[in-house]
């Protein structure tokens, strides 16, 4: 997204955490890396970072990738006007699958969330 969004000039703040913060300060998994790599995108020096209830105040679109992200998500929340920001990534009630035990699913996982990420800058410009 954060790619995408600077090629078009479009200055937003794009960020990405995890709500387990086991990972924090990790670089992401080495064949999401090199499935970006292959479509042109650099994201080895991403680091992770750990979603926080002050995260509501910085963004005004929060988006989670599977239904448990959502609850947790959701169950961080102060307020209405905070869960009103919080969406899944994916349309329709779909969750992003994750790929991480199954390297097969790198790749179509890669194509879903960008494609998902062209159509939400469309949306939202």
């Amino acid at each position: 997204m954060r790619h995408l969004v600077n090629a078009q000039g479009l200055g937003w703040e794009i960020a990405s955490a995890g709500t387990g913060d086991w990972h924090i300060g990790q670089a992401p998994d080495k064949r999401s890396v090199a499935v970006a790599k292959t479509y042109g995108y650099d994201i080895s020096t991403q680091r992770a970072r750990h979603f926080t209830a002050n995260s509501f105040d910085q963004f005004d679109h929060i988006l989670v990738m599977d239904k448990n992200n959502l609850k947790d998500v959701l169950r961080m929340a102060n307020n209405e006007k905070q869960k009103q920001k919080v969406s899944l990534f994916l349309a329709d009630e779909e969750e992003v699958v994750d790929p991480y035990y199954d390297n097969a699913l790198f790749e179509p996982v890669f194509k879903i969330v960008e494609a998902r990420c062209r159509q939400l800058i469309n949306d939202w410009k």
